[in-house]
């Protein structure tokens, strides 16, 4: 009975492996096989750096970490607060990629229903998609021009529609427009004569998303500054002390450093849970 029942649930965590594999996004899977700089690359061009190299945003995070490092033990004497400023420094250039990119990203939600108005307008008045996408660098909304820009190159420089839409979707990494683009790709590929219905449903979709998600994001925010202040507020009492010769040289010894080393800890799981509670998900790039 105990082999049996055992047997059904190695069986039964199988099927659920295989299904996780098979239901996961595609960009996810594809983003693990890339090398670190390749990884690099692709976060500074959501994030809109793109004419910076991975190689210089890894020498700006290293010369940043020495300096904060520095100051941090010039201004403390403590020793644990130095390599902690030095680790923060090197990871303050990638914390302000990763910031860009959030905005980036939020601020191109909020354009995607007037692209939408856009492409259907072109459509109806005659206009091929290409052209209709091509258009988007000129009269679309300002936050995606450079990128409807780059697929108006790229439509020119290789003549085929399908290589500039997927040049674009890694652009933008964002699924509105991994849908979009989707669709715009299947209609040029098998025609049909229901791209306006389908283009003014998606827009109307986006629309009411974007109005749950604002009034949602503003109800929460102030919860979330409230505690970003918790968690910095003992790191501020914190380098008040250091100020003091004795309180500095407490903290340099052993016992000091662990005491500084469990605080940094808890923050970090304190602040990781509140932006896991906080957080809004979003929706897997299943057309990546």
């Amino acid at each position: 009975m105990v082999t049996a029942v055992a047997l059904a649930l190695l069986a039964g965590t199988g099927v659920a492996l295989i299904v996780v594999g098979a239901l996961r996004p595609r960009a996810a899977v594809a983003a693990e096989r890339r090398g670190p700089l390749a990884r690099i690359d692709d976060a500074l061009v959501r994030a809109g750096v793109d004419r910076m190299p991975a190689v210089a945003l890894l020498a700006l995070a290293g010369v940043l970490g020495l300096l904060v490092g520095a100051a941090a033990l010039a201004a403390t004497g403590i020793v644990v607060l130095g390599a902690i400023g030095l680790v923060a420094g090197a990871q303050a250039p990638f914390a302000l990629v990763r910031l860009r990119a959030g905005q980036r990203r939020r601020q191109n939600r909020g354009a995607w229903p007037d692209v939408v108005d856009h492409l259907v307008a072109s459509v109806r008045s005659g206009l091929g998609l290409a052209d209709a996408v091509e258009q988007l660098a000129r009269t679309g909304p300002e936050p995606l021009r450079a990128d409807f820009a780059h697929f108006g190159r790229r439509y020119r420089a290789t003549g085929s529609f399908g290589h500039a839409v997927a040049e674009t979707k890694e652009r933008l990494a964002d699924p509105t427009a991994d849908r979009l683009l989707e669709t715009l790709r299947m209609a040029r590929e098998v025609g049909g004569t229901e791209l306006v219905g389908v283009l003014r449903s998606l827009g109307g979709h986006l629309r009411e998303e974007q109005a749950v998600r604002l009034e949602a994001e503003a109800r929460q925010g102030w919860v979330l500054n409230a505690a970003r202040l918790g968690v910095v507020a003992p790191w501020l009492v914190l380098l008040m002390l250091a100020s003091r010769p004795e309180a500095a040289a407490a903290y340099n010894t052993p016992v000091g450093g662990a005491v500084i080393l469990v605080g940094l800890g808890v923050s970090a799981i304190a602040y990781r849970l509140m932006l896991a509670i906080g957080r809004f998900r979003d929706e897997g790039r299943w057309f990546a």
